[in-house]
C-alpha cells in the first residue's frame, strides 16, 4: 500500500507560540465551540491517530498565530526534531506589507516552508465583521500573489463560495502562481440550493490549470455529516478538478470536533472510486508540496 499524506492539518504548543483566537475564552467560531481543542495538539497525538490510517507524512497550515514567523519557526523545529515524518508547511505572511520580499525571505530559510496563507474569507458572518474579503481589491495583494509565485511558493486560498468568481479573476493575473483550494471552497450552505451554486460558482477556479482542490474541513459546517452528506461535495470537486488535482486533508484537529480520524478517512475511502485514490490520498500533495512520503 502507498503511504498516505495529510495535505491539511494544524498543531500548537500554547506555551511556545501565542494564537489569540484558540486563547480566547468563551468565543463561539464559525465552526463551533473551540473549548475542547484549546489545549496544546502535538505531532505525537497528531501522527499517533493518522499513522493508525495508513498516513505518513502532512502539510502543516498555519493557524492564527500573532506572529507567523514565530510560528513557523516552531512547525520547523518540530520537524526537525522528528525526522522520521514527513511535513512540510504553509505560512502566514501578510502580503500587502511593504517588507514582503524581506518577510518571505525569511520563511524561505525555514526549508519545511512550501506556501503562504492568507485568508480571504471564513464565513459569511465572521467576514462581515473582520473585512478579510477587501484583500481582493487591494493590488497589494495581486502583487504578493505574483512575488510568491516569483519566489516558488505556493498559496493556499480559504474562501467562501460567494468570492469564487471575483478570487478567479485576481488569479488569472497571477499566472505562475500554485494554488490549492482549501475545504472545497467552503461549501456552507449544505442545501441541495446552496451546493448548486456552490458547484456552479467553483467552475470559476477549476477552470484555472492551476488551482488544486482540498477536501478538507467539510464538518466545520456541517457537525453532523455522514458520508452521504459529503458526497456530493466529494463528487463534484473529482468532476470539476480531476484527481490529480485533488488532494486529501484532514484540518485536525479542528474537525476532530465532529469525528474521530478513522471515521473521516474511511468516509473518503468510501466515496473516492479506487482509481482515483492514489492521487487524492498521495500523489497529488507530494507534487504539490515536493513532499517525499516513501512507500510502504
Amino acid at each position: 500500500m502507498t503511504a498516505r499524506i495529510d495535505a491539511h492539518h494544524h498543531l500548537w504548543d500554547l506555551q511556545a507560540v501565542n494564537y489569540p483566537w484558540l486563547m480566547a475564552k468563551g468565543v463561539r467560531r464559525f465552526f463551533g465551540d473551540p473549548s475542547p481543542i484549546q489545549r496544546n495538539y502535538l505531532l505525537d497525538e497528531f501522527s499517533d491517530e493518522a499513522r493508525a490510517h495508513g498516513i505518513a507524512g502532512s502539510v502543516h497550515v498555519q493557524v492564527g498565530a500573532d506572529d507567523g514567523l514565530a510560528e513557523a519557526r516552531w512547525v520547523q523545529s518540530v520537524a526537525d526534531a522528528n525526522p522520521g515524518w514527513p511535513m512540510a508547511q504553509v505560512v502566514f505572511c501578510d502580503l500587502t506589507k511593504p517588507d514582503l520580499v524581506q518577510n518571505l525571505g525569511d520563511f524561505q530559510k525555514l526549508s519545511t516552508v512550501r506556501g503562504v496563507r492568507q485568508i480571504v474569507g471564513r464565513a459569511p458572518e465572521e467576514d462581515a465583521a473582520t473585512g478579510t474579503n477587501a484583500l481582493l481589491e487591494d493590488p497589494r495583494f495581486l502583487n504578493g500573489l505574483r512575488m510568491a509565485a516569483q519566489l516558488g511558493l505556493s498559496f493556499d486560498l480559504q474562501l467562501v463560495p460567494e468570492l469564487m468568481e471575483k478570487t478567479a479573476s485576481v488569479l488569472v493575473e497571477a499566472p505562475g502562481l500554485e494554488v490549492a483550494l482549501c475545504h472545497a471552497g467552503s461549501p456552507h450552505d449544505r442545501s441541495a440550493a446552496g451546493l448548486r451554486d456552490w458547484s456552479k460558482k467553483m467552475r470559476a477556479l477549476s477552470d484555472l490549470p492551476n488551482v488544486t482542490c482540498k477536501l478538507s474541513g467539510l464538518g466545520m459546517f456541517d457537525h453532523d455529516w455522514s458520508p452521504a452528506t459529503i458526497r456530493p461535495i466529494v463528487e463534484t470537486c473529482l468532476e470539476q478538478f480531476g484527481p490529480e488535482r485533488v488532494m486529501f486533508g484532514s484540518n485536525f484537529p479542528v474537525d476532530r470536533l465532529y469525528s474521530d480520524y478513522g471515521t473521516l478517512l474511511e468516509a473518503y475511502l468510501e466515496l473516492i472510486p479506487q482509481g482515483a485514490q492514489q492521487d487524492v490520498f498521495h500523489d497529488t500533495a507530494a507534487r504539490f508540496y515536493g513532499l517525499n512520503v516513501r512507500r510502504r
